[in-house]
C-alpha cells in the first residue's frame, strides 16, 4: 500500500510565473514534473505513474496488431542521407560527432532505422504484412520550447511502421492503427476528433490527425457540426459564398488608377468603396526547390482575395517547394519592377510550368471566374481596376492556397464551419514508396518479381495523452485524471491521524481496496484536513475516500472529483460503489 506520508509529492500553491497553459500549471504545482532546462523536464513519482499506465495500453493495444521493437536512440548520417532527409530535417535535428569525426544524430522519429531492417531481413511476399513498433524517447531541436510538455525537445513516443506488398495492404495497416488509435485514446478518457492532415517532412499520400480541442492547442481544426467533416487547417477546404461582381467601368478593360498612399487592403478598399474580396492580395516568396541534390531559389508569387489569407503549407505542396522566404525589396523589383503595396498581377513574366525560368504565379481557386476586381499596379501609389483574372493575366498553376475561415461552408454539406484551436495526439501516415525506394528495399512478389514494399508510419505522442486530459478536465482548484491513467484511482484521506479508531478505519478500508484490485493511496500524513482536501483536489486522483468522525456511525464520504461532488457511503459499501463508478 502506498502512504502519502512516505512518498515524494512537491505540491506548490502557486504556479511559477512562466507557466501558461492549464496543464503545465498543475503538471508542475502537482508535482509531476521538474523542468530541467528548456523542453527537458523530469517525471517526478505521479508523474512517470501516469506516464506508465498510458504506455501500458498503449503497447496492449498495439499488441493486437503488432511487435514491438526498441531501436537505437542514436544512429549514424548515413541511413538519413539514403533517405534525404539528413538535410531537410534541418536545424531540428540533433547531430553530434564521434571521436572519429563521423556524424550522427539522436532519434527524433525511425522510419530509416526500420527501413534499414527491412532491407536487409525481408525477402518474400511470404513476410509481409508486418507492423513493428516501439515506444522510446526521442529528440527535436525544438526552437521555442513551452506550454510544459506541448513543446519540448525530449519526448516519448510510440511510433510503428507497416510494410506490405501493395497499396491494398497498405490499405489495411493504416485501417488497423486506425482502429487501434481510437481505441486507446477511448481508453484514456480523451474526447478527441480524427481530421485530414497534412503529411509535413513524413511524405506520402495521405495523413490522418486525432486531435483534442484545447485553447493550449496550437493547431487550427476546421470541423463541420453537421456532417463531422474535420481537417487541419493546412489541408481543410470550404464552400464560398456567392460574390457580388464590381461593374466594369470605361471600355472594361484594364484602368490605371492613381491611389496616393493606399498600400493596405482595407485602404484600397475604402478609396474603390469595394468589398476586400473584390481586391487581389499578392504575396511574393523566394522558394527553395530541389534538383537532384542540388538546392535554388525562384520566384513564387500567390494572388488570392482581399479578405483571404497564404496558408503557406498549403502553397509550399502546390509549389513543390521546401521552404518559403519573403522576397526582399531587389527582388521585388527585379521580378515586379514595383514596390510592396503596389503589388499586382499584370505584366509579370509568368512560367508556363513551375520552375520553368519565370515567375511561378500560384492563383488561389477563390479567384476562379471572378472579374472587375482591382489590384496593384506595380507601380508606386497605383492599381488597376477592372482585372479580369484568365483574360489580364495567366498563371502556372491554380489550386487552394488560403484558409479556411470560421463560417465559410463545409465542403461536404454547405454548414458553416467552426474553427477552433487543438492539440495533437497521433498521426498516422501512408508513406507510399519514399524510403523503401530511396534505401533500396526489395522482396519478391508470388512471381518471383522483384518488388517495393510500401510502408505506412504511425505515432503517438505519449506525453501529449496527459497533457490534452488535463487541459480538458480542470478548474481552479486542480485536475482530475479518468481512473485508467491516474497515478492512483482512488485517495483514503484520513482526517485526523492522531484519533486512533479513524487511523485504523482509514488503514482498513485502504487495505479492502487495494485487495479489491483498485490503485489506492493513504493520505495518512499528519497534516490539516483542509491541507489534504486541497491536494487531493490538485493532484488528478479521480476518487476521494474521507475517512472522519463519521466512521463511527460506519459511514465515509465518497468525493467525485470530477463532478465536485460527494455522498455518504456505508464503509461496507465502498468497493462496490467505487467498482460501479469506476465501470
Amino acid at each position: 500500500m502506498h502512504r502519502w506520508s512516505k512518498l515524494f509529492v512537491p505540491t506548490l500553491r502557486e504556479a511559477p510565473a512562466d507557466a501558461e497553459v492549464a496543464s503545465h500549471k498543475f503538471l508542475l504545482r502537482a508535482g509531476y514534473v521538474r523542468q530541467l532546462g528548456a523542453g527537458i523536464y523530469s517525471y517526478l513519482f505521479f508523474g512517470n505513474r501516469s506516464i506508465q499506465k498510458i504506455i501500458g495500453i498503449v503497447r496492449e493495444e498495439m499488441n493486437a496488431i503488432g511487435q514491438e521493437f526498441l531501436l537505437p536512440g542514436i544512429m549514424p548520417s548515413d541511413v538519413w542521407e539514403q533517405s534525404g532527409r539528413w538535410t531537410t530535417m534541418g536545424q531540428n535535428m540533433f547531430r553530434l560527432q564521434d571521436r572519429k569525426g563521423a556524424w550522427l544524430c539522436l532519434g527524433m522519429t525511425h522510419e530509416e532505422v526500420m527501413t534499414d531492417i527491412a532491407r536487409k531481413e525481408l525477402r518474400s511476399y511470404k513476410q509481409l504484412p508486418q507492423i513493428w513498433y516501439q515506444i522510446q524517447t526521442k529528440f527535436r531541436d525544438e526552437p521555442r520550447p513551452k506550454s510544459g510538455l506541448l513543446r519540448v525537445r525530449q519526448f516519448i513516443m510510440k511510433d510503428s511502421y507497416s510494410f506490405d506488398i501493395d497499396a491494398a495492404g497498405l490499405d489495411k495497416s493504416f485501417d488497423l492503427h486506425d482502429a487501434v488509435y481510437r481505441k486507446i485514446f477511448s481508453r484514456c478518457g480523451l474526447s478527441f476528433v480524427a481530421v485530414e492532415a497534412d503529411s509535413g517532412a513524413m511524405g506520402g499520400s495521405q495523413s490522418q490527425e486525432f486531435m483534442v480541442y484545447t485553447d493550449a492547442g496550437e493547431d487550427l481544426i476546421a470541423s463541420c457540426p453537421n456532417c463531422h467533416y474535420a481537417a487541419n487547417m493546412e489541408k481543410a477546404t470550404s464552400k464560398l459564398g456567392a460574390v457580388t461582381e464590381m461593374e466594369p467601368t470605361g471600355d472594361g478593360t484594364p484602368e490605371l488608377v492613381h491611389t496616393p498612399g493606399k498600400a493596405a487592403i482595407a485602404d484600397v478598399a475604402e478609396f474603390f468603396q469595394i468589398d476586400p474580396a473584390s481586391d487581389i492580395k499578392t504575396v511574393a516568396y523566394m522558394a527553395e526547390i530541389r534538383e537532384g541534390k542540388e538546392t535554388k531559389w525562384v520566384p513564387l508569387v500567390a494572388f488570392l482575395r482581399g479578405d483571404h489569407f497564404v496558408n503557406e503549407t498549403k502553397l509550399t505542396g502546390v509549389a513543390g517547394a521546401s521552404e518559403l522566404r519573403t522576397m526582399n525589396a531587389e527582388e521585388l523589383e527585379t521580378y515586379f519592377s514595383g514596390p510592396a503595396g503596389y503589388l499586382g498581377p499584370i505584366g509579370l513574366k509568368v512560367a508556363k510550368t513551375l520552375h520553368d525560368g519565370g515567375v511561378n504565379v500560384i492563383v488561389d481557386l477563390g479567384l476562379e471566374n471572378r472579374k472587375n476586381l482591382v489590384g496593384g499596379a506595380n507601380k508606386l501609389d497605383y492599381h488597376f481596376r477592372n482585372i479580369t483574372p484568365g483574360r489580364d493575366f495567366t498563371w502556372t498553376v491554380l489550386a487552394d492556397i488560403r484558409n479556411v475561415a470560421e463560417g465559410e461552408g463545409c465542403p461536404q454539406c454547405g454548414t458553416p464551419l467552426k474553427v477552433a484551436k487543438a492539440v495533437e495526439i497521433g498521426h498516422i501516415f501512408k508513406l507510399g514508396y519514399k524510403y523503401s525506394e530511396s534505401m533500396g528495399a526489395r522482396v519478391l512478389d508470388p512471381n518471383g518479381k522483384e518488388v517495393t514494399p510500401i510502408m505506412g508510419s504511425y505515432g503517438i505522442g505519449i506525453e501529449r495523452i496527459l497533457t490534452s486530459s488535463i487541459e480538458q478536465n480542470n478548474d481552479e482548484n486542480g485536475f482530475w485524471l479518468p481512473p485508467s491513467i491516474a497515478p492512483f484511482e482512488v485517495v483514503v484521506t484520513v482526517t485526523n491521524i492522531k484519533d486512533e479508531a479513524v487511523m485504523d478505519a482509514g488503514t482498513k478500508i485502504a487495505a479492502e481496496l487495494e485487495a479489491a484490485g483498485f490503485d489506492v493511496l493513504l493520505d495518512d500524513r499528519d497534516e490539516r484536513a483542509g491541507v489534504k482536501f486541497k491536494d487531493a483536489d490538485l493532484v488528478g486522483i479521480p476518487y476521494r475516500v474521507t475517512v472522519g468522525k463519521k466512521i463511527a456511525e460506519g459511514t465515509v464520504e465518497l468525493v467525485t472529483r470530477a463532478k465536485a461532488t460527494s455522498e455518504e457511503v456505508a464503509v461496507a459499501d465502498v468497493v462496490a460503489t467505487l467498482k460501479t463508478l469506476i465501470s
